[in-house]
């Protein structure tokens, strides 16, 4: 069963958001910064994240141009 690209977005947004509360939670708590291996994964996830949305908002803006 394929998601919808709203789905997507919700999923990724809901995992990226439960990853920096974690991040969050071990700074806050144990002073612990996070490995830099981390940050470039969010980072990577956010970027695929808006090419998703971009590509969404680009194709939308196409066919209404057409």
């Amino acid at each position: 069963m394929a998601q919808t690209k709203k789905e997507q977005v919700i999923s990724h947004l809901r995992f990226l958001r439960q990853e920096l509360r974690i991040m969050h939670l071990g700074i806050i708590e144990d002073g612990f910064f996070p490995e830099a291996g981390e940050i470039r994964g969010i980072m990577a996830q956010l970027d695929a994240l808006l090419e998703l949305v971009e590509g969404n908002s680009r194709n939308q803006s196409n066919s209404e141009a057409a």
